[in-house]
């Protein structure tokens, strides 16, 4: 199913994203270095979660995750993926994003997200990508708004949260007609 995106390793000038494997367990927990800062997002805690984490993303026929290192210190500060990947009508999430304290507000996110969507649309002929978020996590509705997104509506008890309760998701999407100009955004935000 992910052969159409496939699992590339996307180098920038900041970071590189690899595929995420079992041996960045360790690194992945440590980069939840301040847990309240993920309250609207689950999050690895420990190593072990950390492992369950990432060998559910792994088994995940519609999901690629990866790694993302920081080419300062070669260090994982977090992980970012494709999900709900559906080659038939060309579209894709950005989602199961988190980093390290230290690189957020940094060029990092961009970054990331400027890899992926270049690969997504200009190597791979994505014509839809997406995000969801907890409708009431404001800071990383304003990051994905901040990529030149545009807010779809709110997908009201679109997933079960680990209380029992249900979530209310923000969406939001981008095209490829829109690619060219967010795509020289996120150049000039990264320079």
């Amino acid at each position: 199913m992910t052969s159409w995106l496939g699992s590339p390793t996307l180098q920038g000038k900041h970071i590189r994203l690899r595929p995420l494997v079992g041996a960045d367990a360790e690194a992945l927990a440590a980069a939840v270095d301040e847990p309240d800062a993920f309250r609207w997002t689950s999050v690895p805690g420990d190593v072990a979660s950390a492992g369950t984490y990432i060998s559910t993303a792994i088994d995940n026929p519609h999901r690629v995750a990866f790694a993302v290192i920081d080419l300062q210190d070669d260090a994982v500060v977090g992980t970012t993926s494709y999900y709900d990947i559906d080659p038939a009508n060309r579209s894709a999430a950005i989602g199961y994003t988190f980093y390290s304290k230290r690189v957020q507000g940094t060029a990092v996110n961009p970054e990331a997200k400027l890899l992926l969507l270049h690969h997504a649309f200009e190597s791979s002929g994505a014509v839809r990508i997406v995000w969801h978020t907890d409708e009431r996590n404001a800071q990383s509705r304003a990051a994905i708004l901040k990529l030149g997104t545009t807010f779809e509506g709110l997908l009201r008890k679109h997933r079960p949260l680990p209380d029992g309760t249900w979530r209310t998701t923000a969406q939001y999407a981008m095209t490829d007609d829109d690619w060219p100009a967010n795509r020289d955004r996120l150049q000039a935000r990264i320079a």
